[in-house]
Parts: structure tokens; sequence; C-alpha cells
């Protein structure tokens, strides 16, 4: 009797770890897009501005630049389209910035923040009702006019104009820039042909309110995207993007096409101011 309860107990105990061991083995693994976890710092906070004083600025000059996307070195702020691997293009980050409440527009034709947009009017640019004659699915096939709403083509977004200050402030004799703005610009297009019409700034968003958003999105780095991870705000801050200048402080008020009609003469005027900011600081060691 002894020895049939021990075979029952050692046949029952063989069950069950068939049992477990056939339910461990039939469990579906949890899929992983790459060979190791990556560690997420949702909450990174930005590094502020050093201070000021309007007593320690010895120069200043205000310049307003282009940052058009088509350009090699840009496109890590116009790619991807969709969210891909957590990373973001910059439009897609500022739209959620502004849905969110987190980011406020203003008025393009004011970049000195004096005149906001609301949410709805902000998201709407670039929408529109498109009416067009379409034809009944049934005999017999007669016309009629309707109508579709468009939203927005995120891809026509391929500039950024941007407003900042260069000064040179002679408590710690360094020259600082600070890019106060940032403004979307969109091709204008016929939606019937696809004809190019022109460019639109959309809004401004007043940029240190945007490097909170920055500092926790980070952009592809094509050199080495593992050991060197950079986010958008490190990208501004070490300004790693191509530009050129389209206006710089004057009391005329003229952006460099208002005076210099030709493309190559702009161009060379762009250069120009350039080479007077690296300049003035090299002429102050100089002395």
């Amino acid at each position: 009797m002894i020895s049939k309860f021990r075979f029952l107990s050692v046949f029952a105990v063989g069950f069950l770890f068939m049992a477990l061991s056939h339910t461990a083995s039939a469990q579906v693994m949890e899929p992983r897009d790459g060979v190791y976890d990556k560690v997420t710092t949702p909450s990174r906070r930005v590094v502020p501005y050093p201070g000021i004083r309007e007593a320690d600025v010895m120069w200043q000059r205000r310049i307003w630049r282009v940052i058009d996307l088509r350009e090699k070195m840009n496109q890590y702020m116009y790619y991807p389209f969709e969210i891909t691997n957590g990373r973001k293009n910059l439009i897609t980050i500022i739209k959620e910035g502004i849905e969110k409440d987190q980011l406020r527009p203003y008025d393009p034709e004011f970049d000195d923040f004096t005149v906001p947009l609301t949410k709805q009017q902000a998201l709407s640019i670039g929408s529109d009702t498109v009416f067009y004659t379409d034809y009944r699915p049934y005999e017999p096939y007669e016309e009629f006019d309707t109508f579709r709403y468009e939203q927005l083509d995120y891809s026509s977004i391929k500039k950024f104009q941007v407003k900042e200050d260069w000064v040179f402030e002679k408590s710690r004799s360094v020259m600082e820039t600070r890019i106060i703005g940032i403004c979307p610009v969109r091709e204008v297009r016929n939606t019937q042909t696809g004809e190019y019409r022109g460019e639109q700034p959309m809004y401004w968003i007043y940029f240190p309110e945007l490097r909170r958003l920055m500092a926790n999105e980070e952009v592809y780095n094509r050199f080495n995207n593992i050991a060197q991870q950079i986010t958008y705000d490190d990208a501004f801050m070490k300004r790693l993007f191509s530009s050129y200048i389209y206006k710089e402080d004057n009391v005329y008020d003229r952006k460099i096409k208002d005076y210099m009609k030709n493309g190559l003469e702009a161009l060379l005027e762009n250069e120009d101011i350039k080479d007077k900011i690296r300049n003035y600081e090299h002429d102050l060691w100089e002395q």
C-alpha cells in the first residue's frame, strides 16, 4: 500500500513538472526592437542661460536667419514624418506643444510676441476647404459640386525663421548668442494643380519656452547615434545647423532682399554680415 502511494506521489510530481515546463515554454516573449533596453529620462531640464546685466553689454546685434530643412545638415529637423523609434521632427514637437497648451503661438507679422494667437487659429493655418466637381456613381452619372476639408500637410514646412541676439558681455568677456523666437514657414501650393505660389510664415514661438520640450526629444546623430545621443536643445545650443541671414537690425528696418535684388549680391551681403560679427570679437583681443 505504501509503495503504491509512493508511486502515485512520484507520478503526480512528474506530471506537475511536465505541465509547468510546457506552460513556461508556451509563454510568448515580449518583443524588443533592439539588443538592449533603452534608458529614457523624460524629465530632463534645460540648462538655464547665464544672466546678463544691461550695464555689461558692450555690443549687440539682432539677426534674423533662415534654417532650410532641405540642406543635409538640417534634415534631422525635417524627418521623420511619423514618430519612429521615439524620434520626432521639429514641427511635430511644436504642434504637440500647442495642442497641449504648453506653447503659445504669436502672430507672424509681429515678431515681438505682442499679438498671441489662439490654439485653434494656429492649428488651422494651412487647412482649407477645397471645392470641386464630382460625378454621381449611378446613372445618369451627372455632375455635382461638392467640397472636402484638407488638413495642413506638415511635410510642406521646409524652413524655419529664427530671431536671435548676438551680445558681447564684458564681465565674462564672451560673445553670447541667444535665440529669441522661431517661426515655421510652409510652402503654399495650388490645391488643384500643385503649382508653387510662395511661402507663408505660420506663427512665432518663444524659443526659451520651446526649449523645455526640446530637452526631452532626441535627434538622429548620423555620426554615432548610440554613444553620443543629443537632444534638440543640445543641437540648437551647439548650433548644429546650417542657415543664412535674411535681415539684420537697421535704421530702415529692411530685409536684405529689399536692397539687394540680385541673388548673388544678397548671398554676399549675408556673408558680409557674418564676417562683421566674427571680426568684432577678434578685433577686441587684437587691440
